[in-house]
Formats: C-alpha cells, sequence, structure tokens
C-alpha cells in the first residue's frame, strides 16, 4: 500500500522563494495541521538553504578572480536544484505521496521546532 498524505498538505508552501512566505506565516500563527506544519518547515529550512549558499557562491565568486566562472556556475546549480526539489515536491503532493525528503526532513524539524514551534 502506498504512503499517502493527507489532502490537507498544501503545495503552496513549496513554490520556490514565493512559498516562503505563507509557510513563515503558518508557523508563526501556529495553526494548521501537523502535515501543514511540518512542509512549512520543509519549505523555510529550503529557501534557507538554498539563500544561504546563494549568498556565500556569489561573495566568494565575486571576490575570486580564478574560481568566479566555477562558482557562478555552481551557484546556478544550486539555484536549479532548488526550484526542481520544489516542484517535484509539489508534484508528489499532488499525486497524494508522501513530501519528506529523507535526512533533509528530520533536520528541519529539529532546527525549526526549536525556533518556530
Amino acid at each position: 500500500m502506498p504512503n499517502r498524505q493527507s489532502p490537507i498538505a498544501n503545495p503552496l508552501y513549496l513554490i520556490p522563494v514565493i512559498g516562503f512566505f505563507p509557510s513563515l506565516w503558518t508557523l508563526y500563527r501556529h495553526k494548521g495541521s501537523r502535515e501543514q506544519l511540518a512542509l512549512s518547515r520543509l519549505s523555510i529550512t529550503l529557501a534557507f538553504t538554498w539563500l544561504l549558499g546563494y549568498l556565500l557562491l556569489t561573495t566568494v565568486g565575486e571576490s575570486s578572480d580564478f574560481l568566479t566562472l566555477r562558482l557562478l556556475i555552481l551557484n546556478s546549480f544550486l539555484t536549479s536544484g532548488y526550484f526542481l526539489v520544489s516542484i517535484w515536491l509539489i508534484i508528489r503532493i499532488a499525486k497524494g505521496k508522501s513530501y519528506r525528503l529523507s535526512g533533509f526532513s528530520e533536520f528541519a524539524e529539529r532546527w525549526m521546532g526549536k525556533y518556530l514551534s
């Protein structure tokens, strides 16, 4: 039997960059189902991870003459990966499958659970 999530999990939270704001609002209000709160934590953790990597690669890339092109290419891979993972998770939710990412979802629960729950 497939692992099905309840239809309450809102894929709006996973829209790259934009989904960060409804996710933060859901966690701030402490309202929503357990699935919504877990998905909000995952969305915020994905966005923060992408933003931190983006800023780090951009900063180092601009300060180095030798590594500039390599780091900017790596930066584009990071951004593409973030968008692809988000779209893949939206499709999984639409199909009624689990939105959990092994390792990353647990990290999101521990990290965001400390500060926003």
